[in-house]
Formats: C-alpha cells, structure tokens, sequence
C-alpha cells in the first residue's frame, strides 16, 4: 500500500474530524470523469440537479466510469490509513451546485440518517471541478477529539442538496470553521460526526463533488431492511451488507442491480429519518 496519509495527518484526521487536501484522481481523470457525468447527463435528458433527486446516489454501481473513481488506489490508499484494510462503500452522491444558485448544504452530520454503527464511516469527497471559497466549497467544524451526534431537522430548507434537507438544530460553534478548498482532482476526508455546511455557488462554473461514503466491513446498519454496499479493497468476513457487483459491460444487469441498491438504501434512510425525528436513535 502506498501510505498517501502522514503520521501528522491521520492524528489531525482523528483529532479534527477532516483532512484536506489530498491529491487524488488527478487533474486529467477528473476532467475525463466530468465529461462523463456529463454526457451521461445529455443521455438522461437532463442535469442532474433538475431531475429526480435519487439519480444522484449510488452510480458507482452501474456506471463504470464513476466505478473508476469510488476504486481509485489514491483515494482508498488515504481511507484504509484511517479504517484499515476491508473497505466497503456504502453510498455515493454527487454533489453539484450550479453556478448562480441558491443550492446549499445546511450544518450537518453525515451519520444523522445513515444508520451506520459504531461512527467509522468516512466520506472522501472528490473534486471534479474547483471547489473555491466563491464556488461554495465545504466548511468543517473540528471534532476537538470529542464528536457526538446532534439532533437534526429534516426538510429545513428546500434549496438543501441533501437527501433529507437536514440541519442541526441545537447550538454548536461555528466560528471555528476552516474551508475545504480543493482543485480538480483533489479530495478532502471528513469523519460522519463532522460538522460541515457549504454555502452558494457564486462563481461562473459548476461546482462538482462525488462524496463517497467508505465503512469497514465490520459496521453494521440499524435499520430493519438489509442494506447492499459493494466491497472495493480487502474482504468481507462479517456479511452485514449485501454485497453489491461490480459494474461491467452488461448495461442492463448494473441497472438491475442500480435499481435494487437504490430501493433498499431509500427505504433505509426514510426509516432513519423517522427514528430520528421520534428520538428513537441519538448514539
């Protein structure tokens, strides 16, 4: 394994909650993978950011090009420093403001609808166009070495890029947030208890992320559906997900198995949201 994480930097991760930048896919590959999104955007007649929210999520598992990205050796190399060696992705998302929008990401934890245990989840989100203070990039609140799970409200605020369109409702400091800057290529690590916003896209160009959420194979989901995550490095000796194939040439089977991951994966997360409006999950 080539160890792309210092000593100093996997401590800072551990202490703050986030680590950036990382060189990662590399300039070229992401401009390469932008292409892609893009024509795939054409080919489903559409944005992504106006059409069904969910296409967003998970097209590691039927599109090989964004499979190129969640298996890239750079961006596992930094996660296995941090999770170790038997790494799953549960989900992916991509995270696209248009220039001149509204569209934000409100103060949040990754964690809050997961449904994820213990708190191992990391997310690398990777840039494929320059995150820039203008652009909206993200803002990281540190853990302090101390992170716990707030109590969040869905559907705070309809311009929210997240699923749930979630905030964090009780009091924290935000006045020691740092900015994730990134260029194309690079990616920066946060911890699924991080605190992070992201604020309007004020520039000229889109701003585009692909956030990968990374688990060891040891967590489990809490919810009663049997979630499906893909295994990209390591193995699988505990069988607590699903395991979903690798995406190949055969576009109706990585439908297939697209459709199936995206339907169980929704009905997890609808049911984590309830659970947590009720103050049944707080841990």
């Amino acid at each position: 394994m080539t160890n792309v994480l210092t000593a100093e930097q996997i401590a800072a991760y551990r202490h703050d909650g986030f680590q950036f930048p990382l060189a990662g896919i590399g300039a070229e590959h992401a401009r390469r993978a932008r292409a892609d999104l893009e024509a795939y955007e054409a080919d489903m007649g559409g944005k992504l950011t106006e059409i069904d929210r969910a296409a967003r999520y998970k097209l590691h598992v039927k599109l090989p090009w964004a499979h190129g990205i969640v298996t890239h050796p750079a961006v596992l190399d930094a996660v296995e420093a941090v999770i170790g060696p038997d790494i799953l992705v549960w989900t992916s998302t991509f995270f696209i403001k248009e220039p001149k929008t509204p569209a934000v990401t409100l103060w949040h934890q990754d964690a809050t609808y997961f449904g994820l245990r213990p708190h191992e989840h990391i997310t690398a989100w990777v840039a494929l166009s320059d995150a820039s203070a203008v652009s909206g990039c993200m803002t990281f609140i540190p853990e302090g070495g101390a992170p716990r799970l707030y109590h969040h409200k869905a559907n705070a605020d309809p311009n929210s890029m997240n699923g749930g369109g979630q905030t964090i409702v009780e009091e924290f400091d935000r006045g020691s947030g740092v900015r994730g800057m990134l260029h194309a290529g690079e990616f920066s690590l946060h911890h699924t208890l991080c605190i992070h916003s992201s604020p309007p896209n004020e520039s000229d160009d889109r701003r585009i992320g692909l956030g990968i959420s990374y688990i060891p194979a040891s967590t489990r989901h809490i919810g009663t559906t049997r979630q499906r995550a893909m295994l990209v490095r390591g193995e699988d000796r505990y069988g607590h997900f699903e395991l979903e194939p690798h995406p190949g040439a055969d576009t109706t089977a990585n439908q297939t198995e697209y459709d199936r991951s995206i339907a169980s994966y929704n009905t997890g997360y609808a049911e984590q949201i309830a659970w947590h409006e009720a103050g049944r999950v707080r841990s």
